[in-house]
């Protein structure tokens, strides 16, 4: 018997490599999603909790509700996925990004 780890992934079929990598990067995926659920929910408490204190720092706030909103549109609805870019060239606009 020996204290040194056993490299199981040198043991497997290739069929069941394949299922190992991809339950493997289906871990680290998930991992990654709840990361950036936590650090979003962090996010919209402090916006929610502060106060803009001027109208750049309320633009922040409405781009990134208009991104959620433009997530959740269907994809055939051009009208309005336009409408929220515009409003996104118009925060470029009056902020002097562009």
């Amino acid at each position: 018997m020996t204290d040194l780890p056993f490299d199981l992934d040198k043991r497997r079929g290739m069929a069941a490599q394949k299922a190992t990598d991809l339950r493997r990067a289906l871990a680290d995926v998930e991992a990654s999603l709840r990361e950036v659920r936590v650090r979003e929910t962090d996010l919209e408490n402090r916006m929610m909790t502060v106060p803009a204190a001027s109208w750049p720092e309320a633009a922040v706030k409405a781009r990134h509700l208009l991104n959620l909103y433009a997530a959740s549109l269907p994809a055939e609805d051009t009208r309005h996925r336009a409408l929220v870019a515009a409003l996104f060239d118009d925060f470029a606009r009056l902020s002097g990004e562009s």
